[in-house]
């Protein structure tokens, strides 16, 4: 079939690679000059495919009343005048119960072991130079009832064929020496050895290249404008050139694919159909590490501080915080400073924080559940959704591109 791939972030790229792969014919259209430019661009860049416990929970909903009155809590959550911020809030609050939060974790880890096996698969195939490394994760847990708390997830996770160890604060050390001189801050924490890193623009932009090479088209600079239907079917995109609003183009295929990240929901909307994600800001930056000076080897997520660091060729990505505040991009400077601070506490003199910190800033495309919708758009025969990873964008990209095809595949 002839399909058209919306949106050309880690998701999209994979989505449009899978198809491509498949022998259909794509089209990826992105507003954005290039792929991976928005919520992709500079992410955590951890493969956490063993770590993917939903954001709502019980424990979240203890904490709600925190997220609403703390201003430096790094789990946000303000409220805006918007209905669909609200209408996600309450989905948010269904979800969190121990029922559901163990269902979309099954759910996810499922769907992670998919994406493992898939992308594992197509870097064997393609080689794509995205700075790619198995080097394990340990999450550190601040306090010994965040501990008993991981312990019990992980007991969970081992009925899913996870392999994860509860360690001491002395075994986080020895796991990761780097941590020695943080070891008074926290209790012990989880040590999970098969876990990867890798960038997620270049990865994205080595699947948009062998799209390319498969024979399919890329738009870059052209936003979706409108639909032409009829029907539950959807005939045409019309696009709108970005550089110049006068510009318009269309494209006719077989099939649409939204995978436009927080963008999804406006789509969707153009369609008459309403789609539960809501975007979470987040927060990064990316700095050299100092030469001579023994940084940490893996991936490390400090509980405490809801940061987590990453080692990604020759650099430390820091990633932190989670807000629920619209779809606002700005960078305030405390976010930058915390992040800064945060990796001179926790690995002190490891990263160049006189260096440009490359501040970026993401809004990641969230379901109140934190399990990606993957399917046909409402009532639409030919609309089809990949979307609402979360945090987890990266991490279940290959695995839910690899289920969107073959449920085209299947029609």
């Amino acid at each position: 079939m002839k399909v058209c791939v919306i949106g050309a972030g880690i998701v999209g790229c994979a989505s449009a690679y899978a198809l491509a792969s498949a022998g259909h014919e794509v089209i990826l259209v992105d507003e954005a000059e290039g792929p991976a430019r928005k919520t992709s661009f500079a992410n955590g860049a951890q493969l956490s495919y063993s770590y993917v416990e939903p954001l709502a929970s019980p424990s979240t909903l203890r904490s709600l009343p925190s997220m609403l009155l703390s201003a430096s809590s790094p789990l946000t959550f303000r409220l805006r005048p918007d209905w669909r911020q609200w209408l996600w809030g309450l989905g948010f609050l269904a979800a969190s119960t121990r029922r559901t939060a163990l269902r979309g974790a099954g759910e996810l880890l499922a769907l992670a072991a998919l994406s493992r096996e898939t992308l594992d698969g197509w870097l064997a195939a393609e080689g794509w130079a995205c700075d790619f490394a198995r080097r394990g994760k340990l999450v550190l847990c601040p306090d010994e009832a965040s501990l008993a708390h991981q312990r019990r997830q992980v007991e969970f996770q081992a009925g899913h064929g996870r392999d994860q160890q509860v360690l001491s604060r002395s075994g986080c050390v020895a796991r990761e020496p780097a941590l020695a001189s943080y070891a008074g801050h926290f209790a012990g924490g989880v040590w999970t050895g098969d876990e990867c890193v890798a960038d997620p623009h270049a990865l994205a932009a080595g699947m948009a290249k062998t799209v390319e090479k498969l024979g399919g088209q890329i738009r870059f600079g052209w936003r979706a404008r409108d639909w032409v239907t009829q029907g539950t079917t959807a005939h045409k995109l019309v696009l709108q050139s970005v550089g110049d609003a006068r510009m318009e183009d269309h494209i006719e295929a077989d099939a649409f694919v939204l995978a436009a990240g927080p963008a999804v929901a406006s789509l969707a909307a153009q369609l008459r159909t309403y789609v539960p994600v809501y975007p979470i800001k987040g927060y990064s930056i990316t700095l050299p590490m100092r030469p001579g000076i023994t940084g940490p080897q893996a991936s490390v997520t400090d509980l405490s501080r809801k940061t987590v660091f990453a080692p990604l060729g020759g650099k430390l990505r820091i990633a932190a915080r989670a807000e629920i505040v619209g779809h606002d991009l700005s960078i305030p400077q405390r976010c930058v400073d915390e992040m800064l601070d945060a990796v001179e506490a926790v690995f002190p003199g490891v990263a160049d924080v006189s260096a440009d910190p490359h501040a970026w800033a993401g809004l990641r495309p969230a379901t109140p559940t934190s399990t990606p919708i993957v399917g046909r758009a409402g009532s639409w025969s030919n609309v089809w959704l990949n979307a609402g990873h979360g945090a987890l964008g990266l991490t279940l990209a290959a695995g839910s591109a690899a289920l969107l095809s073959r449920q085209i595949a299947a029609t």
